[in-house]
């Protein structure tokens, strides 16, 4: 919305009011991303203190607090975890998606990848809130059927993909593959389909990463602004025709607007993060961890770097690799030897290592500077090409 701001001056001088335009010329400054971003970033942040306690006030009145035991406590062996996680309230999503929403809203100039974006958050987000609702309301920690939740995440990736694919100028991020570390496109006969498949994948993945990430206070939302930090200069040079063309990367108009949305996800997440790291007075729940780990693909796709977000989210490749090893393994030994064996002390892999003694702080931090570094080595694909 404040980007029309910016046309007001020149819309008072074509209509014979130069003065009053020369006197408001200060409002074009909304026309400026990065001045967007900033302000994206800085208002969802002061939203996301506003709300916290209003939100976190208002579930508590409606018990809408984890009353059971999380998959770590049930299973014992944390002698390091001093706090139980027992009543802390869930769906803390919520704030982050009422203010990501707003904030964009507020901030962006309109256009079909932030419809996207947005209608993935809404989506997600709403599938969590269900899912958190039936395990608040029964206290059991399943929830719905997790190939409910599969199907729904799949329709959603499938529709972006089939969207983009027919797409008449916005093909090419479905029918070519961009590598890291390689500086053209890859195109070949039958590559629509497996950039339909990258382009589902990508998304389901990535909102069911962050999922299994969100184990230990601040642990899945610090992880998630370290990604969009890297998805902040990604999406800035790709919408710089300058910028992309000399650093090699595939020049996507409209898509600097994605910036003013991965500023508001940063405001939005550290926001909640003063409200969520330990001891955590609230969880995002699968409200939040399902939105954000879905959109994140997203936005990696219609960029043209799915892969990329794989560097970038290694924290959540390896959590999300672990649950596949661990369950994996155990069928396959109880299937050959009668016994299931594992191959980790407990899945997702931040839970292993509270098994082996680590105090919760101190696999958030660790966890945290791997993020960093996994950052860090996604940026480096810029230059080494």
């Amino acid at each position: 919305m404040f980007f029309y701001f910016s046309q007001v001056p020149q819309w008072l001088v074509d209509h014979g009011h130069a003065t009053l335009g020369d006197l408001l010329s200060f409002l074009r400054v909304f026309q400026y991303i990065t001045f967007r971003t900033a302000g994206a970033a800085v208002t969802a942040l002061l939203l996301c203190w506003w709300l916290g306690p209003k939100i976190i006030s208002l579930l508590k009145r409606l018990n809408f607090g984890q009353e059971y035991a999380d998959k770590a406590e049930e299973a014992g062996g944390l002698e390091a975890r001093v706090i139980s996680k027992k009543g802390t309230p869930s769906m803390g999503g919520i704030m982050i998606v009422l203010v990501l929403d707003l904030t964009t809203l507020l901030w962006a100039r309109w256009n079909e990848f932030l419809a996207l974006s947005l209608m993935s958050v809404v989506v997600l987000a709403a599938l969590g809130f269900y899912d958190d609702w039936v395990k608040l309301t029964r206290q059991d920690k399943a929830g719905i059927k997790s190939k409910v939740k599969l199907l729904i995440q799949l329709a959603l990736g499938f529709f972006i993909g089939l969207y983009l694919w027919y797409h008449p100028t916005r093909s090419d991020l479905v029918g070519k593959l961009v590598v890291p570390f390689y500086s053209g496109e890859i195109a070949f006969s039958g590559v629509s389909i497996v950039g339909l498949l990258v382009t589902t994948l990508a998304i389901v993945g990535s909102s069911n990463a962050v999922n299994l990430t969100d184990g230990l206070d601040g642990l899945a939302i610090g992880c998630t602004l370290i990604v969009t930090f890297v998805f902040i200069i990604f999406t800035y040079i790709a919408g710089n025709k300058i910028m992309a063309e000399y650093l090699r990367v595939p020049y996507v108009e409209g898509a600097g607007e994605l910036t003013v949305f991965c500023a508001a996800m940063v405001g939005a997440g550290l926001g909640f993060l003063w409200y969520n790291c330990h001891p955590a007075e609230v969880f995002m729940g699968d409200t939040g961890s399902l939105a954000l780990g879905g959109v994140l693909g997203v936005i990696a796709v219609l960029i043209h770097q799915p892969f990329v977000l794989v560097i970038a989210g290694g924290v959540f490749v390896l959590e999300a690799i672990s649950v596949l090893i661990q369950t994996g393994w155990y069928k396959y030994t109880r299937k050959r030897h009668g016994v299931g064996r594992r191959v980790f002390q407990m899945a997702p892999l931040h839970h292993h290592f509270e098994k082996k003694g680590w105090y919760e702080s101190q696999v958030v931090a660790r966890f945290y500077i791997l993020g960093i570094l996994f950052a860090v080595l996604a940026l480096s694909t810029l230059k080494l090409r």
